[in-house]
């Protein structure tokens, strides 16, 4: 792109969303070219430049986003939209130079519906503010993610996020009753007055998980709950992984707890130890149970009288509600992974007669063919029919040549999806795609792939929106 043009098209972008919500800075480029995904901190961490946007825009609401994608379309300039840079796979680096869309100014609060029981937000909102707004009027979203306090909205239904209490409240798409959608064109839309309906298929299910590759997310209407009137914790200590898996199942079968998180041996002697305090070999398996008390009273019988049939140890509450207390830290610095470590979580998800075979397979094929890499997970988003593993490989002495590092990162990973794509699971639960893993798509799919690739044809035929990502 040429000064010249450069200039034009900044003056268009101006006129669209303001001039102070334009920007060309070299800090505003340089701040939206890293998010947290491995491979772009340890670039810019080595001393190498990360390709950046030629201009970062602020718009505020849809009708400025419609005339950025305008701009954008007729000048065809790749398109980025930016939440709150807190993904891991690569989904909102501007890869491809031309606009970072930053949605952060998009996010009022328009209503608070206790009727219908939904606030209807912007998605640029920062997800902990709109649980705040939830919580003043006596409710909650129930939607608690690690990056809860620095993600937007608009990111978790990008990537299709997920948080701790999910077993019982489900994921973000469950959450979602009706968005406003830009499309390439510049068009506005709105999905639907309903979530649930016969007239077609479902359009906030094409547009939740698509990363910015089929439009931008301006607006959502976010379900929220009463809040329980009790919430009780127990932790256990099994002595093995299937027997945990087999009374997870028979509890699934007759209630659902609003938090299961299972640790295998490994975590529960490092992380679970250091944070929570278990320091018995095993696997520890925190569960919360929540609602109206009378129903938690048997939820907690069933619950007891399964786990005791499985040979669990009862810990009690202690460890639970210490866990609860804790359950950010884990991903704070001083308790996460960080450089100069290399480190990548390999989530993926399956029916119950798969997920374990997937773990050990990975954990072989990983710790076989990397000696350096150590393998450690837990289970943490369970179904009546399955379960997701947030599974991480960690590498202490990464090569300190970034290509050297880029290579090892790349198979690893590749390594690691392709095991579990091959013993039954997908390439990944709930952190998304991104750049990272979009080479493994057509590799799971197949054949398939051409639905998605018709659908980004479609609604955006100059391939301008987030290119390079979700394998499109």
């Amino acid at each position: 792109m040429n000064e010249f043009l450069r200039t034009q098209i900044l003056t268009e972008l101006e006129d669209a969303v303001g001039e102070e919500n334009c920007s060309i800075r070299e800090i505003d480029k340089l701040s939206h070219s890293v998010d947290y995904f491995w491979l772009s901190r340890m670039w810019a961490d080595r001393g190498r430049k990360m390709p950046e946007a030629d201009f970062v825009v602020s718009p505020l609401n849809a009708t400025e986003t419609s005339k950025v994608l305008k701009i954008a379309n007729y000048y065809k300039i790749p398109v980025t939209t930016w939440g709150g840079g807190g993904g891991t796979q690569g989904g909102a680096i501007p890869v491809a130079g031309g606009i970072v869309l930053d949605t952060k100014r998009m996010n009022q609060v328009y209503e608070v519906n206790t009727d219908s029981m939904y606030i209807e937000c912007g998605t640029g909102a920062i997800y902990k503010h709109i649980e705040w707004i939830a919580n003043e009027k006596g409710y909650a979203t129930m939607h608690y993610p690690s990056s809860l306090t620095c993600s937007t909205v608009g990111g978790f239904l990008a990537h299709r996020g997920i948080g701790v209490v999910s077993t019982k409240y489900g994921k973000i798409d469950d959450m979602v009753l009706s968005m406003e959608v830009v499309l390439p064109n510049g068009d506005i839309i709105n999905t639907s007055t309903a979530p649930k309906h016969a007239a077609g298929p479902d359009l906030n299910q094409i547009f939740i998980g698509s990363e910015g590759t089929l439009g931008v997310i301006t607006k959502a209407q976010i379900r929220i709950y009463e809040q329980p009137e009790v919430r009780r914790f127990r932790g256990f200590l099994f002595k093995d992984m299937s027997s945990a898996f087999k009374a997870s199942r028979e509890v699934l079968q007759k209630f659902k707890p609003s938090v299961m998180r299972l640790y295998d041996d490994a975590e529960t002697a490092s992380l679970i130890k250091k944070i929570v305090g278990v320091a018995k070999p095993g696997a520890f398996m925190n569960i919360a149970y929540e609602g109206v008390k009378e129903l938690v009273d048997v939820e907690e019988k069933i619950l007891l009288d399964t786990f005791k049939k499985y040979g669990a140890e009862d810990l009690g509450s202690e460890y639970g509600e210490k866990w609860w207390k804790e359950k950010i830290t884990f991903f704070y610095p001083g308790h996460m992974m960080d450089l100069p470590q290399m480190f990548g979580t390999m989530d993926t998800i399956a029916p119950y007669d798969k997920i374990e075979k997937i773990y050990w397979e990975m954990k072989k094929a990983i710790e076989t063919n990397f000696p350096q890499a150590r393998f450690i997970a837990h289970f943490s988003h369970w179904y009546e029919w399955g379960c997701m593993i947030y599974d991480r490989f960690i590498v202490d002495n990464p090569p300190e040549d970034p290509i050297e590092a880029m290579k090892l990162h790349n198979k690893i990973w590749t390594l690691g999806v392709r095991t579990a794509i091959a013993n039954g699971g997908v390439v990944n639960d709930h952190h998304g795609v991104g750049i990272k893993l979009g080479r493994m798509m057509k590799e799971q799919y197949g054949p398939a792939m051409q639905v998605f690739e018709c659908i980004k044809k479609g609604l955006d035929p100059n391939g301008i929106m987030n290119p390079y990502k979700l394998g499109l």
